[in-house]
């Protein structure tokens, strides 16, 4: 996918043709790839490799040193995975079927699967796996380390609590420091939280929401933790920065920056980390193309998510690395799917923000669990795992 797509291009284009030819054109997608996604989102079939998937599968997935493939892109030592993406298992009674239930035995699996790093999205589990249902504790986290040691597993992160009050309350400031303590047992670098830093487009409350990150980083760094966020598509939108104000004497036009650009540049670098999400920031590059201008004029800047982390590159150490077919129904161009079985071209991202022995790639898939098949998210983190260790910059 070009990161230069331009999402409006079928609208003024009287050769775009059939109303779906302005979608693909706005997701950058050759013809070619985006029948075949339609047609595969269409059967229902969004678990099946497509566009050239299945033949990546094909490289060489044990050997690891490149020859005749061109340079890895993701080495072996940086492929994880969150444990959201298969939160159906660690949330499984054990005592009601022999698939991997709880965290030791889905560490086991995901570490057969190949997978050397994991992300928590919390610490709780079905109350019959070893530790109990809770885990958010010193006695926990070191149950925890143990079994990820034991599997050859590293924790790089967890969305987890960042304190939702500013300024800080007692109580909070607690919770936090708990956490922060939890996060060295399990011997993470990274701490952070799934959320945005506030979900308002005005420049004032993103200059509240930096002095509320930079206090936590410091604390943070103290404990030496690298504080970060992860964002989803809204966080891209523009900021609200000028122009005629509202009743409520708030701006509402803009200059044309980001809101997350914006947290970039009030934030301290040494604080305040990011992890990108690449398939909501390429909702992003979909969705918000278009603002505003102080001058009330209309302006065109497409959203290029490569380009962001290569402008900043020491601040993204954590990627999620989330895959999508192109969707004509749902308002974000995309439909999650297993990684390397969609059209986001991770190729190219990877092989343009470089850096590969710096970030942390984590797989997810919010849509692997089923209520049908209890076996499926363990089995699409293997497709996901494989299909991350085949990828190999192009040559030239």
């Amino acid at each position: 996918m070009t990161p230069y797509s331009d999402p409006s291009r079928a609208a003024a284009d009287p050769a775009a043709g059939a109303p779906d030819e302005g979608l693909r054109r706005s997701l950058g997608v050759d013809r070619r790839r985006f029948l075949s996604t339609c047609t595969a989102v269409a059967a229902g079939a969004v678990a099946a490799p497509v566009l050239g998937a299945a033949p990546a599968l094909a490289h060489d997935r044990g050997g690891d040193h490149g020859h005749g493939h061109g340079q890895v892109l993701v080495p072996p030592h940086k492929r994880g995975i969150i444990l959201y993406t298969v939160r159906d298992a660690t949330g499984r009674d054990p005592l009601s079927t022999d698939l991997p239930s709880g965290f030791r035995e889905v560490f086991k699996q995901l570490a057969r699967h190949g997978y050397r790093q994991v992300e928590f999205a919390g610490y709780r589990q079905h109350a019959n796996a070893p530790g109990g249902d809770n885990l958010e504790s010193v006695q926990g986290a070191r149950l925890l380390r143990r079994w990820l040691d034991d599997c050859g597993l590293r924790a790089q992160g967890n969305h987890g609590f960042i304190p939702p009050s500013w300024p800080l309350t007692a109580a909070d400031l607690d919770t936090f420091k708990k956490h922060l303590e939890i996060a060295n047992i399990l011997g993470m670098d990274h701490m952070g939280t799934g959320g945005d830093p506030t979900g308002s487009s005005h420049r004032a409350d993103w200059d509240v929401a930096a002095d509320k990150w930079n206090a936590l980083g410091e604390i943070a760094r103290r404990a030496g933790i690298k504080l970060y966020t992860h964002n989803h598509d809204s966080a891209y939108g523009f900021l609200l920065d000028g122009g005629p104000l509202d009743d409520q004497g708030r701006p509402t036009r803009s200059s044309g920056i980001r809101k997350l650009e914006y947290f970039l540049k009030v934030t301290d670098p040494k604080l305040v980390w990011l992890e990108m999400d690449i398939f909501w920031a390429h909702v992003a590059q979909y969705k918000f193309h278009t603002y505003t201008a102080h001058d009330g004029s209309t302006r065109r800047n497409v959203f290029d998510p490569a380009g962001l982390v290569a402008r900043h590159n020491k601040r993204y150490p954590l990627f999620h690395a989330k895959d999508g077919v192109v969707s004509t129904t749902n308002g974000m161009g995309y439909e999650m799917v297993p990684f390397g079985t969609g059209v986001i071209d991770y190729t190219t991202f990877f092989s343009r923000v470089g850096q590969r022995n710096y970030h942390n790639p984590m797989v997810e898939d919010d849509n692997s669990p089923s209520a049908t098949d209890p076996a499926q998210s363990l089995r699409e983190a293997k497709i996901s795992y494989d299909n991350l260790a085949a990828l190999r910059k192009r040559r030239r």
